[in-house]
């Protein structure tokens, strides 16, 4: 069992029309969708894409999230998108992530996100490959 502190991972994003309510507020639901976007391009730039990542029967799985929506984001805004991950055990990791208005330290949503590697048949829960676990582990 690790607890570690990998280097923080940023993506830029903007925000679109289809990405806001009908008052030009981002809709919640989409700061789950920027999240999955910088956990994916974090994993792509340690090497895994999720081809590798589904590969060997497993699946990597969101198995939890505590979100808190702080100050809203609008049509048109820049934000960049931090992972970093928190903890990484054999069946699971732990990131946490950030959206904050590109150039700013202002926090509009942050949260941990627990992502499970499972069976793929079975659902269960089963041990990362080890080349995974080795390159996450190298953020310590």
């Amino acid at each position: 069992m690790k607890e570690i502190q990998s280097g923080e991972f940023s993506l830029p994003v903007r925000v679109y029309i289809e990405d806001t309510d009908a008052g030009g507020i981002v809709y919640y639901v989409n700061y789950l969708k920027f999240m999955e976007r910088a956990r994916t391009e974090f994993m792509r730039s340690k090497g895994f894409d999720k081809a590798a990542v589904g590969g060997d029967g497993q699946l990597m799985v969101v198995h939890s999230a505590n979100i808190n929506y702080r100050k809203p984001a609008h049509l048109d805004d820049e934000l960049e998108v931090s992972a970093k991950i928190v903890q990484l055990r054999r069946s699971y990791l732990v990131f946490a992530q950030q959206v904050r208005l590109k150039g700013s330290n202002e926090v509009l949503c942050d949260g941990e996100v627990k992502v499970a590697c499972v069976d793929a048949d079975t659902m269960k829960p089963k041990a990362m490959p080890q080349a995974i676990q080795d390159a996450l582990s190298q953020g310590e």
